[in-house]
């Protein structure tokens, strides 16, 4: 089912938190149904949502005082042009988010936990009221998400965590930009500003792929339209995303790979052993990537930590689509508000319906999703 979510008012944020305090009360009373970590999972993140919220202030507010640091300043003003920038330039909504700030002062605002069994790329998926299953789920605290991929990985899964510094609500509420993404350069603070923003935008329940993908696209389209009049800034960029795509490109080529190891007939033994010998040559093959881009190291720390299927499922659901959503804008003249109206058809297509169209925009089965309404 397609969901576009209306954001609500503050006043409205602070009832709806004392609403789900109430239910996550009223969930206690069927604790022996669903499970305690169930409700301790929900009642963590209703914290963390609430220590989000005292924590913020008016980024207005923030750029009046004069003690504000000038290093603090220019990034606050940057989020208030990208924000601007997105509204105009990008047809993306303007409902209340990044209006404010928040210092969490840690490294990141929630921790993603993926598994996928050990002879298997199909990610473990959590699923929760409204939001439907999505492929990883997040915690507000690092050691309850360590507990928890130590949990799957007792049970034999693949296991990867992964630390997050940008988060959204998907518009229910009005979201601050953290002091998490602050510290990141000023092109990934604005990539990210969109990539949020566009969440807003649609959401589909149960297809994390699809609505990753969607967010990325949106945010690539439109850090090519922030530097449209800074040839210098472009082509660093175009440098970056050449390396970023060689480098996915590696990552998908050993997917396949495994996929086709896991689907055969090969004992699970032997595919173990064949696993771990495909997982050695992948390191060996981005070290050669590697020394091909003069000294460029921003993976290492990536491919550092064990490899497994929950690292390449987290990969995927964020990159697996984008080019099929690359051709559909292009379907739609590169017209962005066009380009929204076919993804939403596209959200209301049952699951198999979607991707199938989604991969083939060219089918005249699909051809009319990008037509002009």
């Amino acid at each position: 089912m397609a969901a576009s979510l209306s954001p609500k008012p503050r006043s409205v944020q602070r009832a709806a938190l004392a609403h789900a305090l109430r239910c996550v009360t009223l969930a206690t009373l069927c604790a022996s149904l669903a499970g305690c970590g169930t409700l301790d999972y929900y009642l963590q993140a209703v914290r963390g949502q609430w220590q989000i919220w005292q924590r913020e202030q008016p980024i207005a507010n923030a750029l009046a005082r004069p003690d504000l640091s000038p290093a603090l300043r220019a990034k606050l003003e940057l989020v208030e042009r990208a924000r601007g920038f997105a509204h105009t330039a990008l047809a993306l909504p303007d409902h209340g988010s990044y209006h404010s700030f928040a210092r969490l002062e840690r490294d990141y605002v929630v921790w993603n936990v993926f598994a996928a069994p050990a002879l298997s790329l199909t990610p473990v998926k959590s699923c929760f009221p409204l939001l439907g299953c999505v492929d990883y789920r997040g915690y507000f605290s690092e050691a309850r998400a360590r507990l928890a991929a130590t949990t799957l990985a007792a049970q034999g899964y693949d296991t990867f965590v992964g630390g997050v510094a940008a988060y959204s609500t998907l518009g229910w509420f009005e979201d601050p930009v953290l002091d998490t993404v602050l510290r990141w350069d000023d092109l990934r603070i604005v990539e990210t500003i969109f990539h949020e923003l566009a969440h807003q935008v649609l959401y589909i329940a149960d297809d994390t792929a699809f609505n990753e993908g969607f967010a990325m696209t949106v945010a690539r389209l439109g850090v090519e339209r922030w530097l449209a009049d800074d040839a210098p800034a472009r082509a660093r960029h175009a440098e970056s995303q050449a390396r970023e795509q060689a480098f996915l490109a590696l990552l998908m080529r050993y997917r396949a790979k495994l996929a086709t190891l896991y689907g055969s007939s090969e004992p699970d033994p032997a595919k173990r052993a064949a696993k771990q010998a495909l997982f050695a040559e992948l390191a060996e093959d981005y070290a050669r990537l590697r020394d091909s881009w003069g000294g460029y190291d921003g993976y290492d720390a990536w491919m550092g930590a064990e490899l497994n299927n929950a690292k390449l499922a987290s990969v995927a659901t964020y990159h697996d689509e984008v080019e099929h959503f690359l051709a559909l804008y292009a379907r739609c003249g590169n017209d962005l508000p066009r380009f929204y109206r076919a993804v939403e058809r596209l959200g209301g297509l049952p699951p198999a319906s979607r991707r199938a169209c989604l991969r083939n925009v060219t089918d005249p089965a699909c051809a009319q999703l990008a037509e002009p309404l």
